[in-house]
């Protein structure tokens, strides 16, 4: 199907360009969400007619977008989820989650203008980009981790790898601390005599032995 673009459409083209596009994609997204108009001469002449007005409007939205994505760029969001030891979410953070996040700050983000190249499903710093204009984007920072403490140390520059390797680290020495103080006990116990006597109290003489000494009448 042959459109006509009335912005700018990321991998398709500039405002006023004709393109040919599948017609399921114009249908469902293109036309419906005033992108685009079917490229018939009727329409053309439309769009010539309102070239200068529409030209006049993008700049207009365009400066108000930029306004924005200077305060948005470089934001960071913490969100909470559960996931395994590894890393692994249960689950995954959606489009949606961002757009609430960013809503939560006091800016005007829908979750279509929110865009993930795959799916986070994974603990750690995801960058993620947000149209707020066709020529126009920011990108924010999505802190994923199962805790606030443990975002803030993510937030730091540990990975989730590193942190599980200083746990680990942490539990391998306390066993060996404790492993020491066992040795020890046990070194402080051989160096007492094994009857309990003191140094004091001379030899310890058995039974058999003082039998054998005394004289016979």
């Amino acid at each position: 199907m042959h459109v006509v673009l009335l912005e700018r459409v990321e991998k398709l083209g500039q405002m006023g360009d004709v393109v040919t596009v599948k017609p399921g994609f114009a249908r469902n997204f293109l036309l419906p969400m005033g992108k685009a108009l079917r490229a018939t001469k009727a329409n053309l002449a439309r769009f010539e007619a309102e070239r200068a007005q529409l030209e006049a409007r993008n700049l207009e939205l365009k400066a108000e977008a930029e306004a924005v994505a200077d305060k948005l760029n470089g934001e960071a969001y913490v969100v909470i989820r559960s996931a395994s030891d590894s890393g692994a979410l249960y689950g995954s953070v959606s489009t949606r989650d961002v757009a609430d996040c960013a809503t939560e700050a006091g800016f005007s983000v829908a979750r279509s203008q929110v865009v993930l190249n795959k799916p986070i499903k994974e603990l750690g710093l995801h960058e993620v980009r947000i149209i707020l204009h066709p020529e126009v984007d920011a990108t924010v920072t999505v802190n994923v981790a199962r805790s606030q403490e443990e975002a803030e140390l993510q937030a730091s520059g540990k990975s989730i790898q590193e942190l599980r390797a200083e746990e680990d680290a942490e539990a391998d020495f306390d066993i060996a601390e404790l492993f020491d103080d066992i040795g020890a006990a046990a070194n402080d116990d051989d160096d007492l005599d094994p009857r309990g006597a003191s140094d004091d109290e001379g030899p310890i003489v058995d039974g058999d032995s003082q039998a054998e000494e005394q004289p016979q009448v």
